[in-house]
């Protein structure tokens, strides 16, 4: 798995084409303020070790939220940081047990439409925590 870790002091998208038709229809445009996004994408390799996975991503996730002192997390599908991929359906579930696991930890967490191209929008400060990418 590959994760980019921005911290956006905005963040938006809008849904422009659906990629992925089993997937639900999604049309509405959000924006957000003072948000930490987590740009991630599930690679072949982690279905074999889903629980591992799963378990470093929420703490990798736990430990960016402290460091930029976020409340609010955003998990949005990016398959362009490596060659290798999970199928969606395998990748969609991680992101739903990640997103329940950090809001039973207190956190509030949004996913952008998934099986979407997005028009995104995001303003990012200049600091070194503000972008980070981990491999896990």
């Amino acid at each position: 798995m590959k994760l980019l870790l921005i911290y956006a002091d905005n963040f938006g998208y809008n849904p422009t084409t659906k990629t992925i038709d089993s997937f639900p229809d999604f049309s509405e445009a959000k924006a957000f303020e003072k948000v930490q996004t987590a740009f991630i994408q599930a690679e072949a390799e982690d279905v074999e070790r889903e629980g591992d996975v799963l378990k470093k991503l929420v703490k990798n996730l736990k430990w960016i939220m402290k460091k930029n002192e976020a409340q609010t997390l955003i998990l949005h599908s990016f398959a362009h940081l490596s060659e290798s991929k999970a199928e969606p359906e395998f990748t969609k579930t991680i992101f739903d047990k990640a997103e329940e696991k950090m809001k039973n930890v207190g956190y509030e967490v949004h996913q952008t439409p998934f099986g979407y191209f997005l028009d995104l929008k995001l303003n990012a400060p200049g600091y070194s925590l503000a972008r980070v990418f981990k491999d896990i």
